[in-house]
Parts: C-alpha cells; sequence; structure tokens
C-alpha cells in the first residue's frame, strides 16, 4: 500500500540534524586542581628504617604477621558492606546497559487469534440473523511486527549514554574505596586486639606485683615498722590495678567483635583464632607514597567523585537538548485476515511513521531545569575539590601520627631499658641485702607502667601505618593513566 508523504518540516529538522551530527551541552574534562609537588612528611616517612619497603597493592603483607593477612583477606571474601557495594555496581551495570539501548531501535512481534460466536438475541444478532449466508461463528487471525526508532540528533541520549557510564564508573570506584576500607578496618582493629592483649597481660603482672607490695606493707605494718598510710596507700595501688584489667578486656571484646563483623560472621566466631598474646606488630617503610598528585587517579573515593561531576556535567547537555526537537521513526509490517488464511493474497498491511515531539512552549521549564543541572554540577565540582583537600589531609595526618608515635614509642623504649637496668641493680642490691623486697616490687611496678606506655605508643604507630595506607588509596588496582587520560 502506498505510504503518504512526510510533511516537510520534520524532514528538514532531520536533514539538519543529520548534517550538524551536534550534541547538547559541552563536552567534559576533568578539572586540574592544584596540588603540591611532595607531602611535609614523605622524606621523614621513607627514611624511618630500613626495612622492606611495602607493596600498596596488598600493603597488609608488608607487616609479616600471617593471622593479619588471614583476615584481611577473609574480610575481602565476606565483607557484608562490600556485598552492598558490589550490588550496587551490579545495579549501575544494567543502568548502563538500558542506556545503551535506547540509542537502538526497538522491535515488537505480535500476534493474535481469536473466536467469536454471535449471539441472534441482541439487535445487531437479530439484524444479522436475516442477512442471507450469515455465519454466527468467526475467526480472525493477525501477526505485526512493529519498529521504532529515538533519532538522537541532537545528542540528549548520548548525553544519558555519557552520565550512565560515568554514574557506572563512580561506583566501581566506590566499591573499591569499600574494598580499601573494609581493609584498613580490618588491619586497625586486630591490631588494637593485640595492643589492648599486650597491655592487659601487663596489667594483670602488676596486679601481681602491687598484690606482693601489699602483703609486705601489711606485714611491715602488723610489726609495727610502717604507719597506717603506707598500708591504705598499697591497698589502693593494687585496686588500681585491678580496675585496669576489666577495662582492657572488655575493650578486647569490642575489638573483636566488631572484627567479626567486619568478617560476615556472628560476635565471638573468630575468638579462639586469634593468638590470645604476642608482639605488636612492627609498621613497615612506607615509600611508594607518590605525590599528592598521585591521589587523583589512585585513591577511589577521588575517582568516585570526580566520575559523578562527569555524570552531572553529561545530564546537562541531556536537560540542553530538551529545547530541540524530538524526531522518530516507525514501521509496521503485517497480516491480517477474519476468517481465511492469514497470509492470503491481500491480508497483508504495512505502515512508515515520521514523529516528531517538540516542547515548544515549555522552554520556561526547561530553563529551571538546566539550572538545576548546573547548580548539582558545581556543587560535584565544590565536592571533589573538598574531597581532594581532605585526601591530602588524610595522607598529611597519617604520616605525622605514624612518625610521632614511632618517635615516641623509641623513647620509651630507652625508658624501659633505663628502668629494666634500674630494677636488675635493685634486685641485686636486695640480694645483698642493701634494700627490702618492697623496693625491687616498686621498681617493677614502675617498669610495668612503663612497658604499658610502650605499648601504647607501638600500637598506635602500627595502626598509624594502617591509616597512611588507606590515605595513599593502597589496596586496590587503580586505572591506568591511559584510560584517564581518555576520559
Amino acid at each position: 500500500m502506498p505510504i503518504p508523504p512526510l510533511p516537510r518540516l520534520p524532514l528538514m529538522l532531520l536533514a539538519a540534524g543529520l548534517a550538524a551530527g551536534c550534541t547538547a551541552g559541552t563536552d567534559y574534562h576533568r578539572p586540574a586542581l592544584p596540588q603540591a609537588a611532595q607531602y611535609l612528611h614523605q622524606s621523614a616517612v621513607g627514611l624511618r628504617q630500613d626495612a622492606d619497603a611495602a607493596e600498596l597493592q596488598q600493603w597488609w603483607m608488608a607487616f609479616g604477621d600471617p593471622h593479619l593477612t588471614r583476615l584481611v583477606t577473609l574480610a575481602l571474601a565476606q565483607n557484608l558492606d562490600l556485598a552492598q557495594a558490589a550490588a550496587r555496581v551490579q545495579q549501575a551495570r544494567a543502568a548502563l546497559g538500558a542506556a545503551d539501548a535506547a540509542l537502538l531501535p526497538s522491535a515488537n512481534l505480535d500476534g493474535q487469534t481469536a473466536r467469536a460466536y454471535q449471539s441472534v438475541q441482541t439487535p445487531l444478532g437479530k439484524v444479522l440473523d436475516t442477512a442471507p449466508g450469515f455465519a454466527r461463528a468467526g475467526s480472525a487471525h493477525e501477526v505485526n511486527l512493529e519498529a521504532s526508532w529515538e533519532l538522537d540528533l541532537f545528542g540528549g541520549l548520548r548525553r544519558e549514554r555519557e552520565a550512565a557510564r560515568a554514574d557506572y564508573e563512580a561506583t566501581a570506584a566506590g566499591w573499591a574505596a569499600a574494598r580499601l576500607a573494609v581493609a584498613a578496618q580490618t588491619a586497625d582493629l586486630y591490631l588494637t586486639i593485640q595492643g589492648l592483649q599486650t597491655r592487659r597481660d601487663l596489667a594483670r603482672k602488676q596486679v601481681d606485683t602491687q598484690a606482693a607490695a601489699l602483703d609486705i606493707a601489711a606485714l611491715l605494718y602488723g610489726k609495727g615498722l610502717v604507719n597506717e598510710p603506707v598500708l591504705r596507700q598499697a591497698e589502693a595501688a593494687l585496686a588500681q590495678a585491678r580496675a585496669a584489667v576489666p577495662g582492657l578486656e572488655t575493650a578486647r571484646d569490642v575489638a573483636l567483635h566488631a572484627l567479626d563483623v567486619m568478617l560476615g560472621a556472628a560476635p565471638g566466631t573468630h575468638d579462639q583464632e586469634l593468638p590470645a598474646s604476642g608482639i605488636i606488630a612492627v609498621a613497615p617503610r612506607i615509600t611508594a607514597g607518590g605525590t599528592p598528585g598521585d591521589l587523583l587517579r589512585r585513591r577511589p573515593d577521588l575517582i568516585a567523585a570526580e566520575r559523578r561531576l562527569a555524570a552531572a556535567s553529561a545530564r546537562t547537555g541531556a536537560q540542553v537538548a530538551e529545547y530541540y526537537p524530538k524526531l522518530s521513526l516507525g514501521a509496521l509490517l503485517g497480516s491480517t485476515t477474519a476468517g481465511g488464511a492469514l497470509f492470503a493474497s491481500g491480508s497483508g498491511q504495512a505502515a512508515g511513521v515520521l514523529g516528531m515531539r517538540w516542547r515548544l512552549f515549555d522552554f520556561g521549564r526547561i530553563a529551571a531545569q538546566i539550572d538545576a543541572a548546573k547548580g548539582q554540577e558545581a556543587e560535584l565540582l565544590a565536592a571533589y575539590r573538598l574531597a581532594a583537600l581532605h585526601a591530602t589531609e588524610d595522607v598529611e595526618n597519617a604520616c605525622s601520627a605514624l612518625l610521632g608515635y614511632e618517635q615516641q614509642a623509641g623513647l620509651l623504649a630507652q625508658s624501659v631499658d633505663a628502668l629494666e637496668r634500674a630494677r636488675a641493680s635493685a634486685l641485686a642490691a636486695f640480694q645483698k641485702g642493701a634494700i627490702s623486697r618492697h623496693d625491687v616490687l616498686q621498681a617493677d611496678a614502675q617498669l610495668l607502667r612503663a612497658e604499658d606506655a610502650r605499648a601504647q605508643a607501638q600500637s598506635a604507630a602500627a595502626r598509624a601505618a594502617v591509616a597512611t595506607y588507606k590515605a595513599l588509596g593502597g589496596g586496590w588496582q587503580a586505572p591506568a593513566p591511559a584510560s584517564l587520560a581518555a576520559r
């Protein structure tokens, strides 16, 4: 059947759009951010010690603790926050697939068959029943192939696909950020447990020391060699030593339960798997820090922030495309019959459609939507710049804390060494009868307090190393520079 001629205005718009090949809005370019040449503490952090430098990709292995490596590996496989992030990536990938499909033609195959039996008791049936050759039973068959295609002449759909791709990349970077956070938090909890167990063991030794000191004070008080305040002070010292133990045990239990949750298990699941006590891990040397500018390519949270900005820019372009008309092509090819053969001669049907939709009298609403999109883009640009500043701040703070706590731990180690020598001298003097047993116990108590302070500093230094790795974006594979430049 002949198809009527298409209107001239849509044809002119179609020709103009095809000739221009334009895309509404401005093309996105990653904004340049001012960055320092290096971190303030970069040289000092790299020269901390002579240990082997840690790989950023699997930094937790540099601690040399198989329990830590096993726990981080388990957390990366079982953590439920990470599972949620992976599900969000799957959703974003599906949205990208839908945006890609919107640029392609779509087709539907429809068919139906019907069998009807006409009543002769209705007014229509009574009239038809008097007609010669009337058949009360009848059938109809129809099959059609329909196709449609929205012509993206001004790039609105392409901008939507660009936004969907940027959203997908931002979500994937969010998964990487979650992975980094899970690894760092798992390591931090394990090191916290190590430090608390060491301090708990020292506190128990302190209880034994103060209990022995109280026994001596009670003996001397009974003989009238010391006054009552000395006895009461010994009782108070013992009570204080005992009070420290439950607090450390409670803090350890809280950290252990948090670790179980990080591993996707019920609290208390891995209690027996951890070493009851042990040496606090020593932070490895960190030399793969790069420059502050490298954070923009390595830190997944910064990549996610930049990709969200790219998505907002593309959506602004999609809103600009609303100023222009939208053209679509449609076609139908099929066959229909009532009672005869479905594909008999003369049963075929065909149609072609060129459609147009133009928000010609809605420009005020379009302008408002563009302004809103530009506002969101400006907000995300500020958020990206702020995230870059916070990322650099994280590195500087972590490096400063790492250097400070290691220096503190070194000084406290010197204090412990001096007190160990003092305790040995006191023990030798006691064995010669020059001083009392009480004086030796006082030296023991002072030494244990110094060891507790050193353990706190060592634990804080190890945890600061974890924070430094996290701030540097270690623990995942960053995109290659070439792929970033192509964005």
